[in-house]
């Protein structure tokens, strides 16, 4: 008897230590799932390798079979990829705050380096497609979408009472509105940016000046408001702020259909080359612009063209406290070194303006700071290059020039802009690039036109844009472009700004700086045939593009016959569907190009979607 009932005692103890191994075990599966590195977690070399396998790219050795999804019946489709977790769906893979903590990365906060560009390894990257929040509606159409959104696409709130003062943005039953207010401007943007054209005897208090400001840079944009309200008046604004404390203000930009991108003025240059704004603004953008020696006012001053202006809207222009007329003194004679004068100076702005010949700079006691740039600097070089504290000269052509060269807007989007021979390139080289591309996007709408309407598409981005002649046949449509040039290629992008349009550097082997659900349409021009050369991953590149493109947007690809069905064999494990297949055409290599247009679905996640009446 006792024999049988020690037998019994060590079963359940045996029993006992089985149900707290199998609790312990649980709980490791819960924390390594909540700990960053989840089981929907980057780090799939089976896709990558299936990427590189289908284009011709290199095996890496790895043997692991694919667990994502994958099926092989006869040619090896993916058959699905996971969806993110929630917590995800507003992830930014580059600007990733998580990772900055996982990967204890050692970053200087005073510098803004924790808003700069920091990318997970290859094995840390999210292998899975990026889920809207619950209850998502296909966003609110242009233009009416610049003053409201659904506040279920962006459910954050917190600016609507943290700048209820000053009228960002208001909560108004399921939507968001967008009175026009900003930190500086509480009665409307409209009222403001007449008030700036008025100080600089602009005719009829028109920022435009007739055509000759085109491009800003709204730098602390808030919800860009600032940016909105230039776009009645041909103008096209860089809206530029961190993911910072504020983080959903470009999301909200983006979401009203106003160009805007992330970055911050930390360590690095902003991606776009020297002499790209007429305009540059900062209202209340709280930005030291003593620091360093004054670097960021620099890198301003590299972005701006000639006799371009800074219109400066904050407490040190105005105020009389000790520490307001300190900063405004030490800033006056930064930029008097700078050789910048002041245009206009009322009430609480002040405007500078940037001169137009170098003769200002010669004539500066030796010594003086901040120094001329060296003649071997380039200041086009953007993609991870430092910023530089001096002041980059103009060229001697420029400076004869005494200007920008540049035709008023809109006669500058088709004429040939005088930094075409920085390239080689001559006008007829420019005239045919642009009647090739305004053939090419007649053919693209062709197709389209069964899928959309006059206001489908606001959004759009041109992942390889060479000259910006994609976008420049889009200007009788109410679209605005984002036009894409590779940091490894010939720096195009200021031949782009010079014809009135905007757009960034970047490499595709990474993510883009931007929210998820941003773009309407992608244009994608041979990108991926280029990245497999640079032994990057196609599937992540896949996998980028339905994160920044909307539910039900469009994605251009034109690329040779292998790429098409390279995409074609990842279409259902993405969630899109094809659209329309145009004819092959010989490239100037003598090479077929196809044009294949998909569709992102409204897929749906165990909480559905909605669509807007």
């Amino acid at each position: 008897m006792s024999r049988g009932k020690g037998d019994g005692d060590q079963k359940k103890r045996l029993v006992t230590w089985i149900v707290v191994l199998g609790i312990i075990c649980g709980c490791v599966y819960l924390f390594s799932r909540n700990s960053g590195t989840s089981a929907l977690e980057y780090g799939s070399k089976s896709l990558r390798k299936l990427g590189s396998s289908y284009l011709g790219g290199d095996d890496d050795g790895d043997e692991a079979s694919s667990k994502s999804g994958e099926e092989v019946q006869g040619d090896v489709i993916l058959k699905s990829i996971p969806v993110c977790d929630d917590r995800h769906s507003e992830l930014i893979p580059c600007l990733d705050r998580n990772l900055i903590y996982q990967t204890r990365l050692k970053l200087d906060l005073s510098l803004m380096e924790h808003y700069e560009r920091h990318c997970p390894v290859p094995e840390r990257r999210f292998n899975c497609l990026i889920p809207p929040p619950p209850g998502y509606k296909v966003p609110i159409k242009w233009p009416k979408s610049r003053d409201e959104v659904w506040k279920v696409n962006i459910p954050h709130t917190h600016l609507a009472s943290e700048k209820s003062d000053q009228n960002w943005m208001v909560v108004k039953g399921n939507k968001i509105s967008f009175p026009g207010g900003g930190t500086h401007f509480h009665y409307g943007a409209d009222k403001y940016i007449a008030s700036i054209a008025n100080m600089l005897n602009f005719s009829n208090n028109i920022l435009n000046n007739e055509g000759r400001l085109r491009t800003v840079l709204d730098v602390g944009c808030g919800v860009a408001s600032f940016g909105g309200y230039l776009l009645s008046s041909d103008i096209i604004s860089m809206s530029l702020a961190p993911n910072d404390v504020h983080q959903n203000q470009i999301q909200f930009a983006l979401e009203r259909g106003i160009p805007a991108y992330l970055g911050v003025l930390g360590t690095k240059r902003l991606p776009y080359p020297s002499r790209s704004f007429e305009f540059a603004h900062c209202s209340r953008c709280r930005i030291d612009w003593l620091q360093r020696d004054g670097i960021l006012l620099l890198e301003l001053d590299r972005l701006l063209r000639p006799g371009g202006y800074f219109a400066y809207s904050s407490p040190e222009a105005y105020a009389q406290d000790e520490e307001d007329l300190r900063i405004w003194r030490e800033m006056s004679a930064l930029v008097e070194r700078m050789c910048w004068k002041i245009a206009a100076k009322r009430n609480q702005t002040v405007i500078w303006v940037k001169p137009l010949t170098n003769d200002c700079y010669k004539e500066r006691e030796p010594g003086t700071q901040p120094p001329l740039c060296k003649s071997d600097d380039d200041p086009d070089a953007v993609w991870g290059v430092p910023m530089k504290a001096c002041i980059t000269p103009y060229s001697d052509q420029q400076h004869k020039a005494k200007g920008t060269g540049l035709a008023p807007w809109p006669a500058r989007l088709t004429t040939p802009p005088p930094r075409l021979a920085d390239f080689g390139y001559s006008a007829e080289m420019f005239e045919k690039d642009t009647e090739v591309w305004q053939h090419r996007v007649e053919n693209y709408w062709n197709l389209l036109s069964p899928k959309i309407q006059p206001d489908t598409l606001r959004n759009l981005m041109d992942m390889k844009a060479n000259l910006g002649s994609f976008a420049a046949a889009l200007k009788s449509k109410d679209v605005w472009v984002m036009n894409v040039v590779p940091e490894d290629g010939p720096n195009t992008l200021k031949i782009i700004y010079d014809r009135g349009l905007m757009g960034s550097v970047h490499s595709w082997c990474e993510s883009y700086s931007i929210y998820p659900r941003t773009y309407d349409l992608l244009h994608a021009w041979t990108v991926f045939s280029d990245i497999t050369k640079k032994d990057c991953s196609a599937v992540d590149l896949l996998i980028e593009m339905d994160r920044i493109l909307r539910p039900t947007g469009f994605i251009i690809i034109r690329d040779s016959p292998s790429v098409v069905e390279f995409v074609k064999k990842h279409m259902s494990a993405l969630h899109w569907e094809a659209v329309a297949t145009g004819d092959a055409e010989e490239n100037e290599q003598g090479e077929d190009e196809v044009v294949f247009i998909v569709q992102k679905k409204m897929w749906l996640t165990s909480k559905s979607f909605s669509v807007t009446e």
